[in-house]
């Protein structure tokens, strides 16, 4: 079966559908996504997409024989892979590892133009006058740090600590001079959890020349630039008098501090508890690295006893790996291992010799490397960045070496196990020298892997005297180098990770490892630099190795880096430039419009066109950053700038490409074997990278309040959510006002500039890829503001009010979820009408609240619900009024008005609410016919009376909107039962007026009766006879009673009864007589009893007059019934002789009567298989009746069985006398065959047991027991007569001679019978005159035999009677 589309589908806009292209792939649409009820939310896209009401869904046949094509994927879905796709391949940014390889390298992008520089200076801070003046008090020492993280310098002058924040313009000196030793050495470390309280939140580790000690330090940012830093006095202090503290580390997982003796290399600890304990002190130290009563004797150091001088120089701590490394003075890295709770095992020992020796075959032989090389600083690589590298050593001649560790079975990347082994895996050289060419083999080194072929300058002075470096996750190297000679000025080496070129290796070494490709550039400071450190949060791009180092995908999303560098003449901010960043100073700087196109070709090269079209639009809506003159960084607003990256977004932006390959075997459709150009790559990157925080999140957190009541927060803040809706508004922004310019985007007049079919069907692709992205930003935006209209509520009261099903899958509903899944749409609608249920409850203004709601989340706040919300708010005003009264009863009526026009949109949850508080107040036909609109509404073509009248076949798309319109019939029962509640606990009249509630109740039936909704009918007379209602069913007038026990019949006999009771009850016997002779012939379980009973029912009102009935039909039915009552009987019989019959074994006796106490078998079947096989002699003479069969030779035989049959049962029985058992068959069998001639012959029967009486029953029983037999069933006696005669004249055996007599005898038993007979009733002699004379004449020749003499006496008197009467 198949159907025609009536409606055409709608086309997106810009799907061209006039394209006058040849056919040569197949036709290509993209229809919108079908739009979904409320109740249909389990429906799949096929099932439920519009028809029109006179379309009839496809047959069951037709899906099986012809394959359907795959549902339209919804375009918002679509976007919402895309995004993922993004986000995944953001993801598979290289590990450190897989660039960081075996071997040497050199590779360092020195940019030709400031535009293109990876750091910029941001701002500069001078040190207070306060600190000059307290500087210029110095007696003994002065030492200066950073805080960076807390945006805070330090300075010791003497026995003084003095804190300021560096960013403020007058700052306050937080000074600590509470002690009267020199301080030799601060640090700032994080405390143990649980020892101090939790305001404080650092602790300020303060050595002197007499003793180590712990200051509290509380940090409170604040608004703006406000940081409020307050010192605590701990009292824990440990004495130290006699040697010096110059080196301090803490860990800031653990809170473990760590320091080292000045001329010392042995590993202290300083622990400290919150109270003390037995043989404990509430601060204490502990030595690592001696061995014996270390704490209770003199410290004398043995690990280095050969070498008294070393001494260690630099402590740090990794945590992710439980790892502490030390450098000492003599270059030597020692790496220890960090047990719980105050466990430091030295793991590893590599002294400068041991790694020279280690990197031997990585490189020839060179001055940077040689024994005089010391490395002055180290830089610990967490787990997270890479598995293997854990460590980077700077030379003081500038060569980095990264070292990984291995314990005895894998890579140490776990923080589990300590790790046994330590070697170089790579050496960075510092950047060749200017002018350096490519190096002969014996200078240069060639090695394998992703530096194949590389050439590497070994020589390079370039970082000669590098004083100390730092390294900053992701790899942010700044080197320190002493290029003055009276060492008074330091130049600062920048050097990062080039992750575009990372993540994208050229196209020639795609099949290798991506190179350790940085950008570099020099910086002057004009001073000595004396601390460094991290101002913003530590990077990280993702959680795990892969992916961490991924600039590019957190630029929109994170805070930009920036390093705080302490000098003796201020504090210089060094800002991270992100790609966006140098991308729009490029722009800037590139130097007329042919230099800015070879700018950006110069990016595509490096970066390629979908980097750079993310890029561009980035800077194009505002992304771009920049320092201002007055040091400021600020969003870069230059038309010019913004205007040249939209040329480069729309002119660079590439095209798509069709690949022709994948459709050969026309597997796939056209389309789908477009890639969308680098374009739509660029604006899948920028959402994707906005939104990267928040898509995966689930949207709320749950917390306890501190008395134990639920709080709902949000898992991301709302201010970081603000910022993203209003960088895709800019994006929307942009996209709008440029579609007519974006291909794709520009509708069909961008098929002037196709060529081609391929280059048609690479545009509607693209299309489709774009303006999925288009609807996708919309969606996020407005998710966004539902999100923050939530939070602007009670949302702990209105998650609290929803269904428990509903309230868990709020709680793990994410972002993504919400801005691009149907049911996260159908959750915000939950939630919105939870925020309007509760402000209507609060008294406030619906139309307010809602039209809030519609204005900043569409979307989720339609117009209908709109609607829906005034007309909930006029059943609460109805409600308060009182329902029964007359503005309540106006309210209402207009509540039912305002639900009737969303019937269509209406949500089971809000429909169960309206029918409870309609029924509640009585309103109970408005009730009922608020169901029966939205019934309606949800299967306007009226499938499911379609479904029912086909059948009901299973796995039928029809059943779904059967279920759902009987999901919302089920609410009119209870809105029926609430009525007859009501109305038996009322009198119906009082004083001769109808009572309210009887009122109310005829309301109700009239709104049942009137309904011409047939599946409700139906689904109303079934839950009739569920209740038991079985009178109210049948005393219904409604047609549509008749055509749903018609329905139900087929199946169910209780309603086929029903049916005919029904028809009975409106004196319609001849349709009442049809379903009882179905019945009988039915295939139902029903016994025989049961069956014939149907039959006699039948005819009884089949004989009965029905008007409208014409007479021909009624007899015809007639007829069959009585035929088929006649053939039950008869297998009534066969089944009562069964059950006696002992011939029988009990199994198959239980076999046999199953199969025929049931349906009514044929006549053949009777006879062949029951009748005749068990010699039923007289059941077969009926079957001969019914059957009208007339072969005489057959009714004789079997008649003459019958009779040989009972005799011997009688003989063998000896119950009864063998004529009495004979005569008694025949007169029953005379009765059962109506005397029939064909069945019941008396010329033969007469005669056959005439014989039967003289052979076998002779002298036993009454002489005329065969007369008596014929005449007690009526049979005519000149019927008898006449067969007596022929038997007399015809001399037949064994009647001859002599014998003759007992014929004669019984001829004279007949006529005597017949004379008294006649004229008792009173008439003539035998009727007539004619018949008296022939009997007479009969009885003279009788009598001129031999007879009996008393007979012949008897003879003579009768005929003289006879006489005496015709005279």
């Amino acid at each position: 079966m198949s159907f025609t589309v009536q409606t055409p589908q709608r086309h997106l806009p810009g799907a061209y559908q006039a394209t006058p292209a040849g056919a040569r792939y197949q036709a290509i649409s993209i229809p919108p996504p079908p739009r979904f009820g409320p109740l249909a939310a389990s429906t799949s896209q096929d099932s439920l997409t519009a028809r029109t009401p006179n379309e009839q869904p496809p047959a069951s046949g037709a899906l099986q024989t012809n394959k359907s094509p795959p549902a339209p994927e919804d375009p918002v879905e679509r976007a919402a892979r895309t995004i993922n796709d993004s986000l995944a391949q953001e993801t598979r940014y290289p590990e450190l590892d897989s660039y960081i390889g075996q071997g040497i390298s050199s590779d360092y992008e020195i940019p030709y133009s400031h535009a293109w520089t990876p750091f910029q200076k941001s701002k500069m801070y001078d040190i207070p006058d306060k600190i000059f003046d307290q500087y210029n008090q110095a007696q003994v020492s002065t030492m200066m740090g950073l805080f960076a993280d807390l945006n805070h310098a330090w300075i010791t002058i003497d026995n003084a600590l003095y804190l300021w924040d560096y960013t403020h313009p007058n700052p306050d000196l937080v000074g600590f001079e509470e002690q009267p030793n020199s301080i030799t050495a601060v640090r700032l470390v994080k405390p143990r959890a649980g020892v101090f309280i939790p305001s404080i939140t650092h602790l300020l580790v303060v050595a002197t020349t007499a003793e180590l000690l712990l200051i509290g330090l509380s940090y409170q940012p604040g608004p703006e630039v406000i940081r409020k830093v307050e010192l605590y006095q701990t009292k824990l202090s440990l004495p130290m008098k006699g040697v010096d503290i110059d080196v301090i580390e803490g860990s800031p997982a653990t809170g473990r501090i760590f320091f080292s003796r000045k001329g010392e290399g042995d590993v202290y600890e300083l622990t400290y508890q919150q109270e003390e304990k037995w043989f404990q002190n509430r601060c204490g130290k502990i030595n690592h690295t001696s061995t014996g009563f270390a704490p209770f004797a003199p410290t004398i150091s043995l690990t280095f006893a050969p070498k008294p001088h070393e001494h260690v120089v630099q402590m740090v701590v990794d945590d992710s790996r439980s790892l502490l490394y030390t450098l000492s003075s003599t270059s030597t890295i020692r790496t220890f291992h960090m047990r719980a709770p105050n466990n430091l095992e030295l793991a590893i020992v590599r002294t400068m010799p041991q790694i020279l020796s280690n990197i031997g075959h990585m490189v020839s032989r060179t001055e940077l490397l040689s024994p005089g090389v010391k490395v002055v600083s180290i830089s610990p690589i967490s787990s997270r960045e890479a598995h293997k590298l854990h460590l980077v050593a700077m030379t003081s001649t500038g060569c980095r070496l990264f070292l990984s560790a291995t314990s005895s079975y894998a890579w140490a990347s776990d923080s589990t196990g300590a790790p046994t082994s330590m070697q170089v895996q790579h050496v960075k050289f510092p950047p060749p020298t200017p002018g350096y060419p490519k190096l002969p083999q014996s200078q240069s080194s060639q090695v394998a892997g992703p530096y194949q072929g590389a050439s590497v300058d070994t020589q390079s002075r370039t970082l000669d005297r590098t004083r100390f470096s730092r390294r900053f996750a992701p790899g942010y190297f700044f080197t320190f180098v002493q290029k003055d000679p009276e060492g008074l000025k330091d130049s600062l080496f920048l050097s990062s990770p080039d992750s575009g070129r990372i993540a994208r290796p050229p196209e020639a070494s795609q099949m290798m490892m991506s190179r350790y490709q940085e950008q570099s550039h020099w910086v002057t400071l004009e001073s000595r630099a004396e601390d460094v450190g991290l101002v913003s949060p530590p990077f990280g791009a993702a959680p795990t190795p892969a992916g961490f180092g991924n600039e590019l995908a957190v630029q929109f999303d994170a805070p930009t880096s920036e390093v705080a560098i302490l000098t003796n003449t201020g504090i210089h901010i060094i800002r991270r430039r992100r790609l966006v960043d140098i991308f729009a100073a490029a722009i800037r700087f590139g130097g007329g419009e042919e230099g800015l196109e070879g700018e950006v070709k110069t990016f595509i090269r490096l970066y390629g066109r979908g980097e750079i079209a993310a890029t561009a639009l980035a800077v194009a809506c505002g992304q771009g950053l920049d320092v201002t003159a007055d040091s400021r960084v600020a969003r870069i607003t230059d038309p010019d700038i913004l205007e040249f990256a939209r040329k480069s977004f729309i002119e660079f932006g590439g095209k798509p490409v069709f690949n022709e390959n994948t459709m050969i075997d026309q597997s796939n459709s056209a389309i789908d074997s477009v890639r969308p150009s680098p374009r739509h790559e660029g604006v899948a990157l920028y959402i994707a990278r906005l939104v990267r925080s928040i898509w995966k999140m689930p949207i709320l957190a749950e917390g306890t309040t501190p008395l134990g009541g639920l709080v709902i927060l949000s898992r991301v803040s709302l201010e970081k959510i603000k910022d993203i809706q209003r960088e895709l508004a800019k994006l929307q922004e942009f996209l709008d006002a440029n579609k007519s310019f974006i291909d794709g985007l520009a509708g069909p007049e961008a098929l002037s500039r196709v060529s081609s079919r391929s280059d048609e069907v690479a545009m509607m692709a693209e299309h489709r890829a774009l303006y999925s992205l288009v609807l996708l930003i919309p969606r996020i935006i407005e998710g966004i503001s539902f999100v923050l209209v939530l939070f602007d509520e009670r949302v702990d009261e209105i998650i609290l009010s929803l269904s428990d099903t509903a309230r868990q899958q709020v709680r793990q509903l994410t972002y993504e979820g919400l801005f691009s899944t149907k049911r996260g749409k159908e959750l915000a609608k939950e939630l919105v009408k939870a925020i309007v249920n509760r402000n209507i409850a609060s008294g406030s203004n619906v139309d307010t609240v809602a039209e809030a709601l519609r204005r900043r989340c569409g979307s989720f706040c339609s117009s209908d619900d709109v609607i829906t919300f005034k007309a909930q708010e006029q059943v609460k005003k109805a409600s308060e009024a009182g329902g029964n009264s007359d503005s309540g009863r106006r309210l209402l009526n207009e509540s039912l008005r305002l639900f009737q026009q969303v019937a269509a949109t209406l949500s089971m949850e809000i429909l169960q609410w309206a029918v409870q508080q309609f029924t509640t107040m009585e309103f109970y036909a408005g009730a009922i016919q608020l169901a029966l609109s939205v019934a309606k509404e949800v299967d306007r073509g009226n499938f499911a009376l379609a479904w029912i009248n086909d059948g009901s076949p299973p796995s039928d798309t029809r059943e779904l909107l059967f279920n759902q319109r009987t999901e919302i019939y089920k609410l009119t029962h209870g809105v029926i039962a609430a009525v007859d509640h009501a109305s038996s606990q009322s009198p119906e009249m009082v004083d001769g007026s109808y009572t309210l509630t009887a009122k109310r109740r005829s309301e109700a039936y009239a709104v049942i009766d009137e309904s011409d909704d047939e599946v409700f009918q139906y689904d109303l007379y079934g839950w009739y006879l569920s209740q038991g209602f079985t009178d109210r069913l049948l005393a219904v007038g409604s047609p549509y009673v008749v055509s749903y026990l018609q329905g139900k019949s087929k199946t169910d006999v209780a309603h086929a009864d029903l049916l005919w009771r029904y028809y009975a009850l409106k004196q319609r016997y001849y349709d009442a007589a049809g379903v009882q002779w179905q019945l009988a012939k039915s295939e139902f379980p029903l016994s025989l009893d049961k069956r014939i009973e149907y039959l006699s029912k039948a005819k009884a009102n089949a004989s009965t007059y029905s008007t409208g009935t014409r007479r021909q039909p009624r007899q015809v039915l007639l007829h069959e019934v009585t035929e088929l009552l006649d053939i039950a009987n008869i297998q009534d019989d066969v089944l009562q002789r069964l059950k006696g019959d002992d011939r029988l074994t009990t199994e198959r006796k239980q076999e046999v009567l199953t199969k025929v106490d049931g349906p009514i078998l044929s006549l053949s079947e009777l006879y062949n298989n029951y009748a005749d096989q068990a010699s039923y002699f007289d059941i077969c003479l009926l079957i001969y009746q019914v059957a009208d069969h007339r072969n005489s030779s057959d009714v004789t035989a079997t008649w003459q069985n019958l009779l040989d049959a009972i005799h011997k049962d009688a003989v063998d029985g000896g119950v009864v006398q063998p004529y009495e058992a004979v005569a008694d068959k025949v007169r029953s069998l005379g009765n059962r065959l109506s005397l029939s001639e064909n069945t019941f012959p008396i010329p033969t029967l007469l005669p056959m047991l005439e014989r039967y009486a003289y052979e076998n029953q002779r002298d036993v029983g009454p002489p005329a027991w065969v007369i008596d037999t014929f005449l007690d069933i009526h049979v005519p006696y000149e019927s008898l007569l006449s067969v007596l005669e022929g038997m007399f004249y015809n001399d037949e055996a064994p009647f001859r001679g002599r014998n003759r007599r007992v014929i004669g005898n019984d001829i004279l038993y007949l006529c005597q019978k017949w004379f008294s007979e006649s004229l008792r009733s009173g008439g003539r002699a035998f009727g007539d005159e004619g018949t008296a004379a022939a009997v007479s004449q009969t009885l003279q020749v009788v009598g001129q035999n031999d007879m009996d003499p008393a007979k012949q006496q008897e003879l003579w008197t009768l005929r003289e009677r006879i006489e005496q009467h015709l005279r």
